[in-house]
C-alpha cells in the first residue's frame, strides 16, 4: 500500500533563511503596516506560536543551566508552527471531505498517519483516550461532589513525554527482536 505524501508546506524547511511566508516578529512601528497590519490583514506574529511558549517547552526539555539562543527559539517557532499548520491542514481536509466543520483529536492523528507520523499518532491516541478517561472521570466526581472550580483529587494526570517514551521503548524493541 502506497502512501501520497503532500509535503508542499515543508518545501523551505532546508534553506538556512527564514520562510517568507512566517515573518519575523519586529518592535518598531513600521513592521505592522509591512506585515499587514495597515490594511486590516493578519500579521505575521498572529500566525505563529507564542514565543515565550515555544522557548518555555524548549527549556523542559534542556538541562537546568543551559542556555537557548533568540535565534533558536525563532528557529523552532517557524518550524513548530508549521507542522501545527501541516497536520491540522491535513484533518481540516478531511473534515472538508466528510462535511463536518469541527477538527477533532481523532482527525489529528487520523492526518499524523496519514503523513508518516505513525509513532506520533500512535502516541497521541494513547495520550487522547486518557485525557477523554479523564474528564469522564472528573465529570463524575464534580457531579457527586458538586465541589466545582479545581480539578478533582481522583484525576488522572497525563504525560504526553511519557507516552512518546513508551512507544519509542516498543519500537527499539520490535527492531532488536
Amino acid at each position: 500500500m502506497s502512501r501520497d505524501l503532500n509535503f508542499s508546506g515543508f518545501s523551505q524547511l532546508g534553506r538556512v533563511q527564514p520562510m517568507q511566508s512566517l515573518p519575523r516578529a519586529s518592535s518598531s512601528s513600521t513592521s505592522a503596516s509591512r506585515d499587514g497590519a495597515g490594511d486590516g490583514g493578519v500579521t505575521g506574529q498572529d500566525n505563529l506560536l507564542p514565543i515565550a511558549n515555544v522557548g518555555r517547552i524548549m527549556k523542559d526539555g534542556l538541562p537546568p543551566q543551559a542556555k537557548i539562543s533568540k535565534r533558536a527559539k525563532e528557529t523552532i517557532q517557524e518550524c513548530a508552527t508549521e507542522f501545527i499548520s501541516f497536520v491540522t491542514g491535513e484533518a481540516s481536509e478531511r473534515c472538508r471531505r466528510e462535511r463536518r466543520k469541527t477538527v477533532n483529536g481523532d482527525d489529528i492523528c487520523h492526518a499524523m498517519r496519514a503523513l508518516g507520523l505513525d509513532h506520533y499518532a500512535d502516541a497521541m491516541h494513547r495520550y487522547l483516550q486518557r485525557y477523554r478517561e479523564s474528564e469522564e472521570l472528573a465529570a463524575s466526581l464534580n457531579n457527586t461532589n458538586n465541589a466545582g472550580g479545581s480539578r478533582p483529587a481522583g484525576a488522572i494526570q497525563i504525560d504526553v513525554r511519557a507516552e512518546l517514551s513508551i512507544f519509542r521503548g516498543n519500537q527499539q524493541q520490535g527492531r532488536n527482536a
